[in-house]
């Protein structure tokens, strides 16, 4: 938890605007970078044994609906842009640290205009890629509305490091840089994640592609947080419900559009994708404003890691994230509750130039929880996201302990805790009907 000392907040500004580390008095010039670990960090936080590589590509999806423009032109249709971000395992020696180039703010309002600024991670631009034996499972990464590819950094390394090639997407109309009208989101998120998990496997059998034998698509996770997790939950088999394309008022383009992705739509049911073994929804948007009902919850039947604040007051708790999970009656399913934290359980911390009482607070909110320390949730969510992979895609059986915590403990000790440190955690598990 956070300390209510007044000189804890000045000592994390320090840390990211000098980037040095000052503890108990004594200076180290490592720099704290976002996923690293806190002295309570939970056993599988850890960095992998794999350095780790980044590359940026461009893609285009091809003749998608301008659900923007409808109608204000004779086709409606337009080549949609994805800029992508792929973390994979390198070659020793290429552990350096990079900046990265982001920007907070929202595009079109006047309160809050596009800043850049830069942040480290611990990865080599264009860094040779350590090939193995078996190529590595594949991690797409889904932000929200708004966000970017670069919002949960300190998940996509750490990953990457422990063997999976993760590719987070910029998903057009709905970053920082680009923000547009959400019906775009809410039409376009899911079919994102299925155009770019196609175009990695494409890259990944193309000769002259680095990701030629470095990714399996065929064992892929998606991960998603807000209208990412909207999108997860869809791609896992949840249709959704007639319902939900009320969310596209008059927009009689939009709402049949959406209902391609609807439960009982031969079309959505035939896009189920078997390649997508598991999903991790980070506060998923939705289940509040009736996009999914019981039937199209029923048709998620892959495992499925829930992570949620117990007080999220955008995507609601009770009758959001946690209703979600105690619908998804086919899924074998855990569900991860920071007690009293709000929406932010997935993101990087907030930024340095955020703590700038001239910039506008949602700066700050966008990335920070009220009660939680966002270096801690990063940390205790590199650790279960690592036991969920490692056991349901990896096939390691000793992941299992780590997501089973309940299971032979009537104290709260957690595997891979440190003591004491699990207060103001929930994990919860159903098993498949």
């Amino acid at each position: 938890m956070i300390k209510k000392y007044s000189f804890a907040f000045t000592f994390t500004a320090v840390l990211f605007l000098s980037s040095f580390t000052h503890s108990f008095g004594q200076t180290n010039t490592k720099p704290f970078v976002y996923g690293d670990l806190l002295p309570d960090a939970p056993e599988l936080a850890a960095r992998g044994e794999y350095a780790v590589g980044v590359q940026t590509l461009d893609l285009i999806h091809a003749n998608q609906l301008d659900i923007l423009n409808y109608g204000k032109g004779t086709d409606s249709l337009y080549n949609r842009p994805l800029k992508i971000e792929v973390w994979y395992p390198a070659e020793a020696g290429s552990n350096e640290l990079i900046s990265y180039d982001e920007v907070m703010g929202q595009n079109g309002s006047p309160t809050r205009p596009i800043i850049p600024f830069t942040f480290l991670g611990r990865a080599t631009r264009n860094a040779k890629p350590a090939y193995a034996e078996d190529s590595y499972p594949l991690v797409i990464v889904s932000h929200g509305y708004t966000g970017s590819r670069y919002l949960m950094t300190y998940l996509t390394e750490n990953l990457a490091s422990k063997g999976y090639v993760v590719v987070a997407i910029d998903h057009t109309d709905a970053t920082f840089r680009d923000a547009a009208g959400f019906q775009s989101t809410l039409l376009n998120r899911s079919l994102d994640d299925l155009f770019v998990l196609n175009e990695i496997a494409r890259l990944g059998n193309q000769k002259d592609s680095f990701l030629n034998d470095l990714v399996n698509s065929d064992n892929t996770a998606l991960i998603g947080y807000s209208m990412g997790g909207y999108g997860a939950v869809n791609v896992a088999g949840a249709g959704y419900s007639p319902q939900a394309a009320q969310l596209f008022g008059g927009m009689t383009g939009g709402s049949k559009a959406l209902l391609k992705r609807s439960m009982g739509n031969p079309e959505f049911e035939a896009s189920i994708d078997p390649r997508i073994k598991v999903i991790v929804a980070f506060a998923p948007w939705g289940m509040q404003r009736g996009v999914w009902d019981a039937e199209g919850l029923a048709g998620i039947k892959i495992p499925s890691l829930f992570v949620a604040g117990s007080k999220d007051d955008i995507s609601g708790y009770e009758d959001g994230t946690k209703a979600i999970y105690e619908g998804a009656v086919n899924s074998d399913r855990y569900l991860l509750t920071y007690i009293d934290a709000r929406h932010n359980t997935a993101p990087n911390p907030a930024p340095a130039e955020s703590l700038d009482s001239a910039r506008h607070i949602d700066e700050y909110l966008r990335y920070a929880d009220s009660v939680w320390d966002m270096r801690r949730i990063n940390n205790i969510n590199q650790h279960f996201v690592t036991a969920f992979l490692g056991f349901y895609l990896k096939d390691n059986g000793a992941y299992k302990a780590y997501l089973d915590v309940n299971a032979n403990s009537d104290k709260k000790e957690w595997p891979g805790f440190k003591p004491r440190t699990t207060v103001g955690l929930e994990m919860d598990h159903e098993s498949a009907n």
